[in-house]
């Protein structure tokens, strides 16, 4: 018989991920009306910005929303099929706390107060804690390469909350060390994912007919 292949369809989930949330919000910076910066806007900004006095224009708002809502139902698919492949149960967990934490980012966005923070630390931290965790679900090089997005991801975190009186925090922009705390998470998502289509076409190639 055959065996099942849960690698290449969670590989996918997570490739898909990062392809929706760079490309997302990719275009709501390009839509987006009025001036934003990179530097001086955060990501979330695109859903609306921190109260008081929110704001949000379409269509980026509707982008970005779309974007966290469909990125975090396929980090959640993914983070269970890394559960079923029973390699780091403690992975998994993240994984899915991530999916869990983009989610949220799209149903409460910017002008939800008490509750969007807590879902975009909660996307933050697992984020960098799955890619660390990572290390225990791949082989090879890449587990040096996941575990350093990771760190790069949870150092720009810390740097991002105690920083901020810093002139490399005022260089960068409140909008630059998001990105540093969010994209190395992203570039992660897509090299995790491949990795995982790739693990489960050589297990196909093994199991077929010569």
């Amino acid at each position: 018989m055959r065996p099942r292949l849960p690698a290449t369809w969670t590989g996918l989930a997570f490739a898909l991920a990062g392809i929706v949330i760079l490309m997302g919000i990719i275009t709501g910076e390009a839509l987006y009306p009025e001036v934003y910066t990179t530097h001086d806007n955060e990501i979330s900004d695109l859903g609306a910005t921190r109260p008081p006095d929110s704001v949000w224009f379409q269509p980026s708002r509707g982008i970005f929303n779309a974007t966290m809502i469909a990125s975090g139902v396929l980090l959640g698919v993914g983070g269970l099929g890394v559960l079923s492949l029973r390699r780091s149960r403690a992975a998994a967990i993240a994984m899915i706390a991530m999916g869990l934490g983009v989610f949220g980012v799209g149903v409460f966005p910017g002008e939800h107060e008490a509750i969007h923070p807590l879902m975009a630390l909660t996307a933050f931290v697992a984020g960098g804690v799955s890619a660390v965790l990572a290390y225990r679900v791949v082989d090879g090089p890449f587990r040096f390469v996941s575990a350093g997005l990771g760190c790069v991801t949870l150092v720009a975190l810390a740097f991002g909350m105690f920083g901020a009186d810093t002139a490399a925090f005022e260089e960068l922009g409140d909008g630059g060390v998001e990105r540093w705390i969010a994209y190395p998470t992203v570039l992660w998502m897509l090299a995790f994912g491949g990795y995982l289509m790739a693990q489960g076409a050589d297990a196909r190639s093994k199991w077929s007919p010569s």
